[in-house]
């Protein structure tokens, strides 16, 4: 039976780190997208610089009809900045994301998160118990509204604020929310200045991984040796014959079944290694006829 899968576009650095069993969830301020978890505040005059505290149910699933959704602002409410990046803030200090995707194949995902085709993409046991809580995003025209007195009614599920524009639908996203101090904090801090916080994945919730059209050999190399002595699967991408799209040269199949597979486009990682495919890759690699052509990234 195939299994339920929910994919992360990575650069070698993260893959590596993931891998060793340590996975980034990140504050939503720290995201690439402005407006994470961002909705718009709306207020009473009075209350344009409310400090409010905050309660949100991590695991709670979406209500069918939220009872405070605002459909438009009456009676002189406004949209409060002050109450948003408020709310935002305090989400920093309370929660960390894991960002997984539906799409297994994305061109722009490739291009965005997998530095360039030079990265990986690692496909997970979606069923793994450190899946729980998994949160489709919704994707919408409108930035959503709500009422600052939503806020006071404890819990508000977290689920409810996962929503971005429509312009980002391609990614096709699931999120892994997490309460930080369940995380583990490291002593590194990330490019806008958020601490680094991770969690420990077991290695046996990673189904396989598929490095991209531009991963330098060295690090396929790199990967290979991490894996083949794991039950993990390791693909390696190749732009199609035909139309946009790759297709995935099968280095190791996943499970116990681990004799690898060997083409012209695969046959550098198993050129200098001691297994009984050396042959037959170095073989490839001097006689095949398309093996300067297909792998130009040694």
């Amino acid at each position: 039976m195939a299994k339920n899968l929910l994919y992360k576009y990575v650069n070698v650095c993260a893959l590596k780190r993931i891998l060793g069993g340590s996975i980034r969830l990140t504050q939503p301020g720290a995201f690439n997208d402005p407006f994470e978890l961002l909705p718009e505040i709306v207020v009473r005059p009075d209350q344009a610089e409310e400090q409010i505290n905050l309660s949100f149910d991590i695991l709670a699933p979406r209500r069918e009809a939220p009872l405070d959704a605002v459909v438009q602002m009456t009676d002189g409410h406004v949209a409060s900045d002050f109450t948003s990046r408020n709310i935002l803030d305090q989400l920093n200090q309370q929660v960390g994301i894991l960002c997984l995707s539906k799409s297994s194949n994305s061109i722009l995902m490739w291009s965005h998160y997998g530095d360039q085709y030079q990265g990986a993409v690692i496909a997970f046991d979606a069923d793994h118990e450190f899946f729980t809580g998994q949160i489709p995003v919704e994707y919408v025209k409108e930035r959503p509204k709500k009422h600052i007195d939503s806020y006071k009614i404890a819990p508000i599920p977290l689920s409810e604020l996962c929503a971005k524009s429509v312009e980002w639908q391609y990614e096709q996203e699931v999120r892994i929310i997490r309460a930080l101090r369940d995380c583990n904090r490291t002593e590194n801090f990330d490019a806008r200045g958020f601490p680094v916080f991770t969690m420990e994945v077991p290695q046996e919730a990673i189904h396989f991984v598929s490095m991209g059209e531009r991963t330098p050999v060295p690090q396929q190399k790199a990967i290979f040796q991490l894996l083949h002595k794991t039950k993990i699967g390791l693909t390696l991408s190749a732009v199609d014959n035909a139309g946009y799209g790759f297709r995935q040269e099968t280095i190791l199949y996943p499970g116990d079944f681990r004799n690898p597979t060997v083409s012209a486009r695969t046959a550098h990682i198993f050129a200098g290694t001691n297994s009984p495919f050396a042959d037959m890759a170095r073989w490839m690699i001097e006689k095949h006829p398309a093996s300067k052509l297909v792998n130009k990234t040694a």
